[in-house]
């Protein structure tokens, strides 16, 4: 049932994030509801993993009528959330301040890019240029080409729609004490920066320096990298501790001579250069015998095909098949208000009536509103 059961949110469509948000939502158990466009309706999808666990209903929103429902809806539920440039729901008629006067308690999420305020709220972008604002993607890649994408999963998912539905969470708990909802902004600006706190910290205490591949974590320590085997597969070393690092030399053979003072920066690049050539004398199979399970700090590097088959991933069920698609299960677990995906990913409009019912309109209104497109 999830820990959120009893919830009631309102996800206004959009891509990537928002969906993640709303899946995550549901995935907790709350009763999402997925506002489509009415053009959209009889669109979609049953294999798309972020839609699932929701209910859709599809409204013109340029309608009044169409408006009206949605502010019916939010009449009657906990929390809203959208991820349009600032001013799209004002528009809509449907902002905070509309929806706050129809239900005081209303929690209204709100994702972008750049933030609600600031000189760059309002033009277009994506998470490669979020992340570059925040220094995350400075950060990473090699030293010898420009920083690498880490594809799209620290901007829109990290420091986007998870912490949204963080910031929903906090909100819907922090009403039940004040009997208010509350405006969240959260920018994806703001939250690629807050997943870099560590590196900030490090960076203003003396310990990371600005330079790519020159620090403990990103790639320059021979001991935390991945490296190439002999049949051209990868795997990933993260010996950091020394009782960790002793282990290693000792299964890799690795001599003290050739690996002693671990954390000698200026021979980590012999020492890599050196480590390389071990790793490439065997296959990725035959090191996940010698040290998987072990405490090196060790794990094959596996792409999508292969994870979900990993012994570890099927014992925990870290992957579910919905819909005939293999797919992450829910996550965190609770060990008394267990996740579960209460329905499949939903068709643009499928639960229209269903919805509108719900809300006490009787058949007539409901024809009606169907008849006249405002709703679909």
């Amino acid at each position: 049932m999830g820990p959120l059961k009893g919830q009631k949110i309102i996800e206004m469509a959009g891509i990537g994030p928002g969906p993640f948000c709303g899946m995550i939502l549901a995935d907790l158990g709350a009763e999402v509801i997925r506002v489509d466009r009415a053009s959209a309706a009889g669109t979609g999808s049953r294999e798309e993993p972020a839609n699932r666990g929701k209910k859709s209903i599809a409204v013109d929103l340029k309608s009044p009528e169409g408006v009206e429902v949605v502010l019916k809806l939010v009449a009657d539920s906990d929390a809203i959330f959208e991820g349009f440039r600032p001013g799209v729901m004002e528009r809509l008629g449907l902002g905070p301040d509309i929806c706050s006067a129809r239900n005081e308690k209303i929690v209204y999420g709100r994702m972008t890019g750049w933030g609600q305020t600031g000189p760059l709220a309002n033009a277009a972008g994506h998470d490669i240029n979020y992340i570059s604002l925040s220094g995350a993607l400075a950060a990473i890649g090699r030293n010898d080409s420009p920083p690498v994408p880490p594809l799209n999963l620290i901007g829109d998912f990290g420091g986007g729609g998870m912490l949204l539905a963080l910031g929903i969470v906090a909100a819907l708990l922090e009403t039940k004490n004040s009997g208010k909802g509350q405006v969240i902004d959260a920018a994806m600006t703001d939250g690629s920066s807050l997943l870099m706190t560590m590196m900030y910290s490090m960076h203003q205490s003396g310990f990371w320096n600005l330079d790519r591949q020159t620090n403990l974590l990103d790639g320059a320590a021979h001991f935390y990298d991945t490296y190439e085997c002999k049949d051209g597969k990868y795997i990933s070393i993260g010996s950091i501790e020394p009782q960790f690092y002793s282990l290693l030399c000792e299964i890799a053979e690795l001599s003290q001579e050739d690996f002693g003072d671990q954390m000698k920066r200026d021979t980590w690049a012999h020492k890599k250069e050196l480590i390389k050539k071990v790793f490439l004398t065997k296959t990725r199979d035959e090191w996940c015998s010698l040290m998987e399970g072990t405490d090196v700090c060790f794990a094959p590097v596996l792409d999508m095909s292969e994870a979900p088959k990993h012994p570890h991933n099927v014992a925990r069920q870290t992957f579910i098949e919905l819909e005939g698609v293999t797919q992450p299960a829910p996550a965190p677990r609770f060990n008394r208000t267990e996740n579960e995906i209460k329905l499949p990913p939903a068709i643009a409009g499928e639960h229209s009536k269903e919805i509108l019912e719900s809300l006490g309109m009787n058949q007539e209104e409901v024809e009606a509103l169907m008849t006249s497109g405002s709703v679909a």
